[in-house]
């Protein structure tokens, strides 16, 4: 029997939902699953967790999907990135019979995590592997966030396969569910080596440095410059691959110009943000979120990758850059919570059209805030802070009031605008206010403003037609968010196994 709607009060404990299903059922229930558990705070006076369960008076079934087998000989798949995408339509390649060749330019997520570590401690960075580029992609530093407003099977499919390889049994229904950055790094290893005792293999320190395209198809590509013959190269290259989109260019794929958003992280009180959303029922619940929207000025603002009880990672790819990321652990225990606060970016303010031009534009504000941290030629990466009522007020700031920035390579005192684009700048000016209306607390004055955050998707998409491949090229998959087509760890995975059954389809 499936059951909807069932509702306990903060505090009370899941095993209360036996009795409810008990009586439901008219006799004793043996065994429940949740199907699916939300927050109701929409009334701070009557806060609920909201249910629903399958249940039964005897053990329930668990089915195990199967997948055909191909019959053809299997075509030889390279998947250049070994993100969720990549790692997602690998899976669903071996499940299928077919043996991919992933492509890693970073290392083993292992050894990339020290190698984030040390830049976190030092300030060596390593262009190859950190916290964009190695196995897991940009979404193993983060709160690792599973939601996505895409209703379809593969969609509601990929929390279920993280929960297979070990992500906490509440990620399959959590209707916000998150792994955490903690759990992450385990369940991508877990997914690799499922993949490799299926017949997969795995390249680390391996770059696509070119192709070779014949007659409109695709006949082999390089790797770190050696040539290798293959059937089908899937691009799930994240959004950070700037070298790989330039090479892309000059091989003639077609892509376009894409708006993003760009920002500062905003760190708030995670006490505070408990109290705005909950009110006197926070002290029973989780870390609370947010997620909001502004259309004060001309051009819209809103939040953006939220992590209660996280910290802000710098997260540069590049010598002489700053970049921003939020990042979270399972338990979401730390006393800030942060969150990206943006204004969407596209052609009028790259100064033109052209497909690489927000690359450009990413890199300069990247740098400019470099330089207002750090000054010429620093190894220290330090942000640029400032405090919310400051920023207000118009004044530069130079104490900090009751909120501590938790970035790791220290910060600097600086203002938005010595980075920031004027219309960006004003955006955010209008919308803190605004913001605070619909979530007091918002634009407290100790509230610090750490930059920049330009990576929040990427800034170009790769043409592709109805059969998921390139428009330009016959045989290439340009797939996930790095091609333009998913906005978060969901809906590149479930681009990644999509376009893994599109290539399995040719073979069954």
């Amino acid at each position: 029997m499936i059951l909807d709607h069932l509702t306990l009060r903060p505090g009370v404990p899941e095993t209360e939902l036996f009795a409810r299903c008990s009586s439901a059922l008219r006799a004793p229930c043996k065994e429940l699953r949740i199907l699916k558990k939300s927050l109701d705070a929409r009334d701070k006076r009557d806060i609920k967790w909201v249910y629903s369960v399958e249940c039964d008076t005897k053990p329930l079934k668990r089915e195990r999907k199967s997948y055909p087998q191909i019959k053809k000989p299997a075509p030889k798949v390279v998947i250049a990135g070994a993100g969720p995408c990549g790692l997602f339509c690998a899976l669903q390649l071996v499940r299928h019979g077919i043996r991919p060749i992933v492509v890693e330019r970073g290392r083993r997520v292992e050894e990339r995590q020290e190698d984030v570590k040390r830049f976190l401690e030092t300030g060596i960075l390593d262009t190859e592997s950190n916290v964009q580029f190695g196995e897991g992609g940009a979404g193993t530093f983060s709160d690792g966030k599973l939601n996505t407003r895409t209703n379809t099977p593969l969609g509601r499919a990929v929390p279920e396969t993280f929960v297979e390889f070990g992500a906490p049994e509440e990620t399959a229904y959590l209707s916000k569910p998150h792994i955490g950055s903690d759990n992450l790094g385990k369940v991508v290893a877990n997914l690799r080596n499922f993949i490799v005792e299926n017949g997969g293999s795995f390249r680390y320190r391996t770059a696509l440095t070119d192709l070779e395209i014949k007659n409109g198809k695709l006949s082999a590509v390089f790797l770190n410059g050696v040539r290798e013959e293959t059937d089908f190269l899937v691009l799930a290259v994240g959004h950070s691959a700037r070298d790989t989109f330039e090479m892309l260019f000059r091989r003639g794929l077609k892509m376009e110009q894409k708006d993003f958003a760009v920002g500062v992280r905003v760190e708030h009180r995670q006490s505070l943000i408990d109290r705005a959303q909950y009110g006197e029922a926070s002290r029973f619940l989780p870390a609370a979120d947010y997620r909001l929207v502004s259309h004060a000025a001309e051009r819209a603002a809103f939040t953006f990758c939220m992590c209660p009880g996280g910290v802000v990672i710098p997260s540069a790819s590049e010598e002489g850059g700053v970049v921003t990321n939020g990042m979270s652990d399972f338990a979401r225990a730390g006393e800030n919570a942060n969150s990206a606060l943006v204004a969407q970016v596209g052609r009028k303010d790259f100064g033109g059209d052209g497909p690489l031009d927000g690359i450009a534009f990413q890199r300069k504000i990247e740098r400019a805030a470099y330089l207002a941290a750090n000054g010429a030629g620093s190894g220290a990466y330090r942000a640029p802070v400032q405090l919310v009522g400051d920023f207000l007020r118009g004044r530069e700031s130079k104490n900090f009031a009751d909120v501590l920035p938790t970035y790791a390579r220290g910060t600097e005192f600086a203002p938005l605008s010595a980075y920031l684009p004027r219309e960006v700048v004003e955006t955010l000016a209008a919308a803190i206010p605004d913001l605070d209306r619909r979530m007091k607390g918002f634009a407290s004055y100790g509230a610090v403003l750490t930059g920049v955050e330009s990576r929040t998707s990427s800034p170009l998409r790769i043409l592709r037609g109805e059969d998921l491949q390139s428009i330009s090229c016959e045989g290439i998959y340009p797939c996930g968010e790095g091609c333009g087509y998913a906005g978060g760890i969901t809906s590149a995975a479930a681009d990644g196994m999509r376009v893994g059954e599109a290539i399995a389809e040719k073979f069954l």
